[in-house]
């Protein structure tokens, strides 16, 4: 069902470029329409609805056309300033049709190889507190460090540099910075309600030796997981880039999707019923109102 849409997507996207000049400049640059269209429409379009064909060996082809026209646009519209919106859609339409004909083929999304040796899930070996603040302390700043600093800076040159920016009205820069001083503290308290109750850190390689009820695990689940996504999301409209908002509530989405499973797994494995009576009394997401 994806490829079929991908196909439509490219089909009117192609049928676009070719009556609307605003969006064939925003998409395509100054690239050359019939050579791109040449190679674009069989290897892309009709593939793609070939795929949707159930001919599962074309995937094959659309999946590395796509990924590889995904890098092409993104070095074209970098050096050039132009097409930035075309490399966005072909970044997502790239992460898509991996994830779609990795489906097709072995039915799931191999998620379990993201947590494997220094992410699997281990036990944290030391119990003294001090030794686990510490190891918290520095496991947040490494992290808040490269997903709240690094990556969200990244991403806006990318947007400054494709002219995708957009201004953001002061009150939702403010609102940005509230949304981080609360969700930073959220964070903060998470982790040390791990290493103070639990015995263990946020990293997967040490997790806590307990399981962790007290703080505001006793009101949700994924805490530590909220935090971070309130921080994205508070860095972007912060900072004034919607592509930053958009890369902490998509990488939220993967998290739940690919990395949570494993996780709750993993402790139902360990906690066995304990964990099984805490799911089932504290959300995941939102705290319920009914908790007596």
């Amino acid at each position: 069902m994806y490829f079929a849409l991908q196909a439509l997507a490219g089909a009117a996207w192609w049928l676009g470029i070719t009556t609307l000049p605003a969006l064939r400049e925003a998409t395509l640059g100054s690239l050359n329409l019939v050579l791109v269209s040449a190679f674009d429409i069989p290897l892309f379009v009709i593939a793609s609805a070939v795929v949707a064909l159930n001919v599962r060996r074309a995937v094959w082809v659309v999946v590395p056309w796509t990924v590889l026209v995904a890098v092409c646009m993104v070095v074209y519209a970098t050096v050039t300033t132009e097409a930035g919106l075309g490399a966005l859609l072909m970044i997502a339409a790239a992460v898509a049709s991996v994830i779609a004909g990795t489906l097709m083929f072995l039915g799931h999304v191999p998620s379990e190889r993201l947590i494997k040796g220094p992410f699997s899930f281990r036990s944290s070996h030391t119990r003294v507190r001090s030794r686990l603040l510490l190891r918290t302390t520095i496991q947040l700043m490494v992290f808040w460090g490269v997903f709240l600093l690094v990556l969200p800076a990244i991403i806006n040159s990318f947007e400054d540099r494709w002219n995708l920016a957009l201004k953001f009205p002061i009150l939702v820069i403010v609102a940005g910075f509230a949304l981080l001083a609360f969700s930073s503290v959220l964070g903060v308290w998470s982790a040390r309600a791990i290493a103070n109750f639990g015995s263990g850190t946020p990293l997967p390689a040490e997790m806590a030796n307990h399981l962790v009820v007290r703080g505001p695990y006793a009101f949700v689940r994924n805490p530590m997981a909220i935090a971070g996504i309130g921080q994205g999301v508070a860095i972007g409209l912060f900072i004034g880039s919607w592509m930053v908002v958009v890369y902490a509530l998509a990488g939220s989405l993967l998290w739940n999707w690919l990395i949570r499973p494993h996780e709750e797994a993993d402790l139902k494995e360990r906690f066995g019923a304990e964990y099984e009576d805490y799911a089932e009394r504290v959300s995941c997401w939102v705290p319920r109102l009914d908790r007596s």
